[in-house]
């Protein structure tokens, strides 16, 4: 199954590294959040990604290109009058990488409908390039493939301004809409599971994915929830960078279940 990643957006709450990098490009702990997304999906054996790029698109690409260099043990051998380079060790994970440019201001569901020919006919994940998360991914996959809905996403509680979630007893999610403060309700906290008939609900470009779509499919009883009681936490902020910061110099990142 494969990860579609949103990664296109301004980042203008975290301004003070984003006017040189996407916010997905922001490094904690030396590696771009992004990487951790990645890693977190990797380690359930998840490692084929669509990247929703947009936003300095070259960044993400070249980071990427560089990967395999970067992670390598390698000799350089001009003595032959050419660069012959030879690979010794390498350290990459199992990775296939899709970078698509789904323009600058391109809305949230317009970058999901953009990456549709790289998906193809098949159910996918989706996750938003700013957030990390210990939730399960192959339970959540698993909850998905039981209910039989066209959409699933991982559910919740904190005291955050995202979308809030009205979840009956039976976890179908009722209605969507913003959060305020002083809301305890379950939140969306990314890290879906949809069917390919979400390109239908996603008119074009203009979309916003949490609005319109999310709305429509939670109306027809067609968005389940994965409650999920540990760990999220996405990066807005500064302030929010530099909590992540210290929770993996001190080894205790809930996110980082996988060995160095």
């Amino acid at each position: 199954m494969k990860v579609v990643i949103l990664a296109g957006g301004f980042g203008t709450r975290i301004s003070e590294e984003s006017q040189f990098k996407p916010k997905p490009m922001i490094e904690i702990g030396g590696k771009p959040i992004l990487w951790h997304i990645m890693k977190e999906y990797s380690y359930y054996g998840f490692n084929e990604f669509i990247i929703c790029a947009g936003y300095m698109q070259h960044v993400i690409k070249e980071w990427f290109a560089d990967y395999f260099l970067h992670n390598s043990d390698i000799t350089f051998d001009f003595t032959k009058g050419r660069d012959d380079m030879i690979i010794h060790n390498q350290h990459c994970e199992p990775w296939k990488v899709t970078v698509v440019d789904t323009g600058l201001n391109t809305m949230t569901g317009g970058r999901i409908k953009r990456v549709a020919p790289y998906v193809g006919n098949e159910p996918f994940m989706m996750t938003y390039g700013d957030g990390v998360c210990d939730v399960d991914i192959g339970k959540l996959v698993e909850y998905h493939q039981s209910h039989g809905k066209i959409a699933t996403l991982t559910a919740v509680i904190l005291e955050q301004e995202k979308g809030v979630l009205d979840i009956g007893g039976d976890n179908a999610v009722k209605s969507f809409r913003e959060k305020s403060r002083t809301d305890g309700a379950p939140i969306n906290a990314g890290y879906m599971v949809l069917n390919p008939e979400i390109f239908d609900y996603i008119e074009g470009d203009n979309t916003i994915f949490e609005r319109g779509p999310l709305e429509k499919l939670a109306a027809e009883g067609q968005l389940m929830s994965y409650m999920h009681r540990g760990y999220w936490q996405c990066m807005d902020t500064k302030r929010e960078k530099d909590m992540l910061e210290r929770l993996l110099e001190h080894g205790s990142a809930p996110w980082k279940k996988w060995k160095d």
